[in-house]
Parts: C-alpha cells; sequence; structure tokens
C-alpha cells in the first residue's frame, strides 16, 4: 500500500492528461490519482471537470458513489469488513463492532498511531467463508475476533 504523498497540482495536471485521452477516462483519472496521492483530493475534482468538460458536480458524483474513493488518505493498513447479507448472517455487524471497539475507532476512522483505517466494505464475494475482510487487499475469511486480531498483528509486524 502506497503512502500518501503531498498533493501537487502539476503532477496532477500530467496524470490527467496520460489518462484523459481513454474511453471513459474518469475512473482511471480517479485510480491514478488515488494511487499517486493516498486520497482523490478535492482540488482535483475541478481540475478534472474542466480536463473532460464536465461540470464538478459530476465528478464529485462519482467519487462520492464509488466507495472505494476516499477523499482523505488513510493509513498504511486498512481493514475492510464486509457487510453485506451473507456475511450479516454469519455474524460480521457483531464482529465488526467488536473490532472497532477494540481499535477505538469508527468506520473510516484511523487508529490512534496512524497505522490501520477500518472501512465498511459492501459484498467482497466471499459469501462462503462469512464472516470475510480484506486486509491491505487481501482476503480473509470465516473471521472471529481472534483470526482479525492475529492478522492485524502480522500485517503491522511486516
Amino acid at each position: 500500500m502506497p503512502e500518501a504523498f503531498a498533493w501537487d497540482a502539476e503532477r496532477a495536471k500530467q496524470i490527467i492528461a496520460e489518462h484523459a485521452g481513454l474511453e471513459g477516462p474518469m475512473l482511471p483519472i480517479l485510480h491514478a490519482l488515488q494511487e499517486e496521492f493516498g486520497c482523490v483530493a478535492a482540488a482535483a475534482v475541478s481540475l478534472i471537470a474542466e480536463a473532460l468538460n464536465l461540470t464538478r458536480a459530476e465528478v464529485h458524483g462519482v467519487v462520492t458513489f464509488y466507495h472505494d474513493f476516499r477523499r482523505e488518505p488513510c493509513a498504511p493498513h486498512i481493514l475492510q469488513i464486509c457487510r453485506a447479507e451473507a456475511c450479516q448472517s454469519m455474524g460480521s455487524e457483531d464482529l465488526a463492532a467488536a473490532v472497532l471497539a477494540k481499535l477505538g475507532v469508527g468506520w473510516h476512522g484511523t487508529t490512534r498511531d496512524g497505522e490501520l483505517t477500518v472501512e465498511p466494505v459492501y459484498c467482497l464475494g466471499l459469501c462462503a467463508t462469512s464472516p470475510s475482510a480484506l486486509l491491505d487487499g487481501e482476503p480473509l475469511g470465516r473471521l472471529n475476533l481472534d483470526k482479525i486480531t492475529e492478522a492485524l498483528e502480522e500485517a503491522r509486524a511486516a
């Protein structure tokens, strides 16, 4: 997981220009900006809108519609806990509440040490191994609080 970099409008313009010629360029632009800066900064919205001849509202709508786009940088480690129906039926809501309480954060919160951000996600396609999560993009299944705690300790030690 790349660390967030300081916002650089000139670099953002380069990224936008590199992708503007693609068919349906907005999503590739947003992904590239987030990869470069750790989020899609508010300042990027007007740059994208201008380059693609769209309104700022249209760009903002796309950024806020997709849960994967962040408007603020997150921690180096990301835990995404599934909240879809299959995982809920297997106890993910209670598990999520226990994880959030143990870490002392809410949804989209970052731990005090700045190392971990916890996010909800709606269906990872891991229904057969419910409750499930992703930790730094790696799937975790058949979870309980002990398994998540162990996985978090391993990720932080790596």
